[in-house]
């Protein structure tokens, strides 16, 4: 495990969130505590931030853009590696959780649609993290496999029915510019049964 003190990186990631939160004039507070043992496999944070106050609203809109910044720039001081970064999590107002069921769902209409089609099916772009904890959820669903195609901002996940990754699967529309995807690179595999955001056209 990458944190080896957590109580001094729990202070490393306080001063920098005090000085972050100060300057900007958020009204918000934190508080910062150990998380499970931490599992590369099970993708389990070793150490958690929740934040409240008048001011949680703001890091949840636009799908938590800024809480996932305030997270990216805390496990950057901890000086993690981008598949190391699921040892921190931040929330706030319960949005990873809500989150996570809103994945499981997803995956869950994904896999059911790829089953009964027999076809691959693609989902828009988005982080790393994003992707890692849908291949996650994946293995828990029998009878698809998942695979993550594309570079940096525009790299997705696809589902595809089990034995069946040499069927081509869809390109999804693409974001303009930038976009926070991380160092992303080669071409991940799960193995589970669904996948992603809701399926659609989008």
């Amino acid at each position: 495990m990458p944190i080896e003190n957590l109580q001094e990186s729990a202070q490393k990631v306080a001063g920098l969130l005090n000085a972050i939160l100060h300057s900007g004039g958020f009204r918000l507070k934190f508080r910062a505590m150990a998380g499970q043992a931490a599992s590369e496999e099970e993708q389990s944070p070793a150490l958690l931030v929740e934040f409240t106050g008048p001011d949680a609203t703001l890091l949840t809109q636009r799908k938590g853009e800024l809480l996932r910044a305030l997270e990216h720039l805390s496990a950057q001081a901890l000086r993690l590696e981008s598949h190391e970064q699921y040892l921190v999590s931040f929330d706030a107002l319960n949005f990873k959780t809500m989150e996570e069921q809103e994945l499981r769902m997803a995956a869950q209409a994904a896999a059911e649609r790829v089953i009964e089609t027999g076809m691959p099916y693609s989902f828009p772009p988005t982080h790393s993290r994003e992707r890692r904890r849908l291949h996650m959820i994946f293995r828990d669903i029998p009878g698809v496999e998942t695979a993550s195609q594309g570079e940096g901002s525009e790299r997705y996940l696809a589902v595809y029915p089990e034995g069946k990754t040499h069927l081509p699967a869809p390109v999804p529309a693409m974001p303009r510019r930038g976009g926070d995807r991380g160092n992303d690179r080669g071409n991940d595999r799960g193995r589970g049964r669904g996948f992603g955001r809701r399926p659609g056209n989008r």
